[in-house]
């Protein structure tokens, strides 16, 4: 019974010293922080949400700002002074370069920042002494130091996070004042030309709209002229319809005509129920002297007598009536 009683005592000291000397041992790994170890002479990271802390190295994936002034000179011997500002951070995949240049050590990224400012100081360098100081500019210097950034990354460890060049002077204030001076002749030339070239743009603007103008004003002509054409052929067509017409009215009535003479011709009697014949009876009464001579051939009499003598007898009385008045 002691025997067993000194047992299971045993084992919970032993399980809580394993529970002691894991807390005191292990720490939890922070998603902000990289974790490192070493392996046969080869660095890597824990994955792992637990690591030992005596075994592992902890750095922060903080970035660490970098700012520092270069005075670097230009073709001619002519000084220019550059300031530089960023910030950088630690590269994951170059972690091996990154020890290499900071050490085993909490620091390594501060270390490696400096050497980083060290190594962009001989490429700002490099840059100014094989450029014109006239023909240097911030923008092309950052461009250069961008297209550079790969070697700080293999060499240091380090990801360049941001870069900016904040002032690019040159040292002499003579040599500043020429510059600014051509600058501002620069770009009062260039003002004054783009001044001109929107004149042009303008100028051609009007031209273009006076010519698109001008050529709708033709089509708007033309299309008059299209009109006023369709309404003459219109008219046109209009009028020799009516004379058409008249012709086949008038050609109707000379048929029509053609048709009576043949009718009187064939029936010379039918000559008293024309309406002609009517109103040469009644002027024949309103005028002096008048008389009505009424020639009809041999045959027509003979078809037509007793409508002679009717309209003889007609006409004597009507001369009678007329003689008795003016007597």
């Amino acid at each position: 019974m002691i025997q067993e009683l000194t047992l299971i005592v045993g084992m919970f000291v032993v399980v809580v010293g394993a529970l002691l000397a894991f807390l005191f041992e292990y720490r939890i790994r922070r998603p902000d922080s990289l974790v490192l170890y070493e392996s046969q002479g080869q660095i890597g990271l824990r994955q792992g949400p637990f690591y030992p802390r005596h075994f592992s190295l902890v750095l922060k994936r903080t970035t660490h700002p970098i700012q520092f002034t270069v005075e670097a000179t230009a073709r001619g011997n002519l000084g220019v002074r550059v300031k530089i500002s960023g910030s950088v951070g630690p590269s994951p995949d170059h972690i091996s370069a990154l020890i290499r240049v900071g050490g085993w050590e909490q620091t390594a990224v501060t270390r490696a920042a400096a050497e980083a400012q060290i190594f962009l100081d001989g490429l700002v360098k490099e840059y100014t002494e094989r450029s014109e100081i006239h023909t240097l500019s911030s923008t092309a210097l950052l461009e250069y130091l961008n297209q550079r950034s790969d070697q700080l990354t293999e060499r240091f460890g380090l990801e360049v996070i941001t870069l900016a060049v904040q002032s690019l002077d040159p040292i002499d204030p003579e040599i500043a004042d020429a510059l600014r001076r051509q600058e501002q002749a620069r770009l009062m030339a260039e003002t004054e030309r783009l001044h001109h070239q929107a004149r042009i743009e303008a100028a051609r603007a009007k031209y273009e709209a006076d010519e698109e103008i001008t050529r709708m004003e033709h089509e708007l002509e033309l299309k008059k002229a299209e009109l006023e054409s369709e309404r003459f052929e219109k008219e046109a067509a209009l009028a020799r319809q009516r004379l058409e017409e008249e012709l086949a009215r008038n050609r109707q009535r000379l048929a029509f005509e053609r048709e009576e003479l043949e009718m009187l011709r064939s029936s010379p009697e039918l000559l008293l129920l024309t309406p002609q014949a009517a109103r040469l009876a009644e002027a024949s009464q309103g005028l002096k002297n008048a008389r009505t001579v009424i020639s009809l051939s041999p045959q027509d009499l003979a078809q037509g007598t007793e409508l002679l003598g009717l309209f003889q007898n007609m006409m004597q009385r009507a001369l009678e009536s007329r003689k008795s008045e003016n007597a």
